[in-house]
């Protein structure tokens, strides 16, 4: 009997992170698969700079809400977003922490962790901006949303035809985060 794919996602940080980009691309993870989806962006005024999160919820069946008040899975990206969000997160849940921004480390044992220096991963293989990819990459090897051929469609779905030579790139950082093991 196969289990039924139910993942309620919220990712994390400051306006200017790529936070509401990297929902986009898990939403289309879904689309291409062929299951439920909602997408569900929140952003400070300040948009560069202020807080943004955004909710994705990927399903095998539909979908009640589009609001997540208790995450599955936590992609975060900022120290603020951190102390906000770890407490929501469902036993059991997976968190996905940028430890170049985040020196707080999570205090519960009944979720998963994961630290990630996904900005400086980012920098150190000049992939500025992109360390909300490497983190998706590692979303992606620890909960096996996503197989190689739809992260690729979903990446170059969501990469605007302007900024096509960015796709590569953005493969690029996929393939750091999955390759990432932590010490």
């Amino acid at each position: 009997m196969n289990k039924t794919m139910h993942k309620e996602i919220l990712l994390a940080g400051f306006g200017g992170q790529g936070i509401l980009f990297g929902g986009k691309v898990l939403s289309y993870f879904g689309l291409i698969d062929g299951k439920e989806v909602s997408w569900l962006p929140s952003y400070g005024p300040e948009m560069r700079g202020g807080t943004a999160n955004c909710s994705v919820c990927i399903s095998d069946k539909p979908i009640g809400s589009p609001l997540i008040l208790t995450p599955s899975e936590l992609i975060v990206m900022n120290s603020p977003s951190f102390d906000k969000f770890i407490n929501a997160v469902q036993p059991g849940g997976n968190v996905f922490i940028d430890s170049t921004l985040i020196e707080q480390r999570c205090e519960r044992d009944d979720i998963n962790c994961y630290y990630i220096p996904a900005t400086m991963l980012a920098n150190q293989n000049n992939l500025v901006g992109l360390a909300n990819i490497i983190m998706m990459g590692k979303f992606i090897k620890e909960t096996k949303i996503a197989q190689p051929e739809t992260v690729k469609k979903a990446i170059e779905m969501c990469v605007p035809p302007s900024r096509s030579h960015l796709i590569e790139a953005n493969l690029k950082a996929i393939e750091i985060g999955m390759n990432y093991k932590e010490d």
